[in-house]
């Protein structure tokens, strides 16, 4: 297997490691980042330049923060058990701009008992941003364990927001 890693600063988030292995990218990582691998299996450092999975994951993250684009279109390959793999599947078809809740996909995987699994899926994410568990808020409307911090977790909802909406807060 060829792990290789690469380190991005952007200016909304920090610094942003993205892993790949082989021909998918199979890790997004902040420096402050909940159950984040130990740096070693992460593989070499390398740029991004020449490199087409993660040059392509890095243009696509960065188009994504600077408004440029909605959706992702990577090869992904998250390590999980089953269960983690469908809650993934369900995180990623949630749309560019709306929210859901983890009873909500626990109900939609058939057992609405089972959101607190939803979340603790939810925290081992490999691939956050990518897989949009941002995007999975509590019951209540509030944010609630997001493995990158509640304050990266606002950003990316605002980043998201509708422009009329985001306009009218200005006023």
């Amino acid at each position: 297997m060829n792990t290789r890693h690469t380190v991005i600063d952007t200016a909304t988030l920090g610094p942003v490691t993205i892993v790949a292995t082989d021909a998918a990218v199979t890790g997004l990582y902040f420096r402050q980042h909940i159950r984040r691998p130990a740096q070693e299996l992460f593989g070499p450092s390398v740029s991004f330049v020449g490199d087409t999975v993660l040059g392509e994951a890095v243009g696509q993250l960065l188009e994504y923060l600077l408004g440029q684009r909605r959706d992702f279109d990577l090869p992904l390959n998250p390590a999980g058990d089953d269960f983690r793999q469908q809650v993934w599947r369900e995180v990623g078809a949630v749309p560019f701009g709306e929210t859901t809740t983890y009873g909500r996909i626990a109900q939609r995987l058939g057992d609405r008992s089972a959101a607190y699994s939803v979340g603790r899926a939810m925290g081992a994410n490999p691939l956050c941003i990518f897989i949009p568990c941002h995007r999975v808020i509590g019951a209540n409307g509030s944010l609630t364990g997001y493995a990158g911090g509640l304050k990266r977790e606002r950003v990316l909802l605002e980043l998201e927001e509708p422009a009329a909406v985001s306009v009218g807060r200005l006023f």
